[in-house]
């Protein structure tokens, strides 16, 4: 069964499917552009890895226990003067922060011959979106391209978190695609969408003077949720995590009804 819904799927950004979506996203892209930019040009996959503590451990809940000693009040056992044994204390069950290692997959586009970076193409994970070391790494990596003439495609498929900074925008969107020419900054090109709305195609940039392969990143999400089957694992009679607005919610009921799903 396709994708129910003509842009972004809310069901794929839940936090035990969207490190797959994530993962095979990056692998359809880099399998639709390669034959597009060959011989000049290659993709590369590379993989940025780092720790993060395990956010199901950061609050460890410990309970006040109070070990209270049986006193004697038997004055026969005083006057006896036998010795009333503490009963030991049972451990207590309880976890700690565990750190968790994180791969990040990101594609980088090189010029055949020379290695020249050309263009990377970054999908937005949930830690690049929320305080820690996995945001704190991607801005670092952000600001290294921003700084060169490398060209910079980041695509925002995650409603929660906080967006990449933009400087004077006022435009609220759940979505966005940003695409950030080597030669034109610090001017950008935004593609801001919301859940009812197709993702917006965009040409992939490269060096002034080449063609530049349009990707359309709909059709190719859409592969990926048939090719994998994520039907068969999303249910849809459930509320998509994290939630969605009152008037998202609404016309995705209205929505899934239509096509008889729900």
């Amino acid at each position: 069964m396709p994708s129910p819904f003509p842009g972004m799927n809310p069901y794929l950004e839940h936090p035990e499917l969207f490190p797959g979506v994530h993962h095979y996203l990056i692998s359809e892209i880099a399998r639709f552009l390669s034959p597009q930019l060959r011989p000049k040009y290659r993709v590369a996959v590379e993989v940025r890895m780092y720790e993060i503590t395990d956010d199901s451990s950061l609050v460890v809940g410990i309970p006040d226990v109070t070990v209270k000693s049986r006193q004697a009040s038997d004055s026969k056992s005083n006057m006896l003067n036998v010795a009333v044994a503490t009963p030991t204390s049972q451990p207590l069950k309880v976890k700690i922060p565990m750190p968790v290692a994180i791969k990040e997959g990101y594609l980088e586009v090189r010029e055949v011959g020379t290695e020249a970076l050309i263009t990377t193409i970054e999908i937005l994970s949930p830690s690049n979106k929320r305080i820690g070391k996995g945001r704190e790494m991607y801005e670092d990596k952000r600001a290294q391209v921003l700084a060169s003439r490398t060209n910079l495609v980041e695509i925002d498929l995650l409603r929660k978190g906080n967006p990449m900074p933009i400087i004077d925008n006022n435009t609220h969107s759940y979505y966005r695609i940003l695409v950030c020419r080597g030669n034109n900054r610090p001017n950008a090109d935004l593609y801001a969408f919301n859940l009812p709305d197709v993702i917006p195609d965009f040409s992939l940039p490269l060096r002034a003077g080449d063609t530049e392969p349009v990707l359309d990143l709909q059709s190719l999400l859409n592969n990926v949720y048939d090719v994998y089957g994520y039907d068969l694992v999303v249910d849809y009679n459930q509320e998509p995590v994290p939630q969605l607005s009152k008037s998202d919610a609404a016309w995705m009921d209205a929505l899934l009804h239509q096509q008889n799903i729900r």
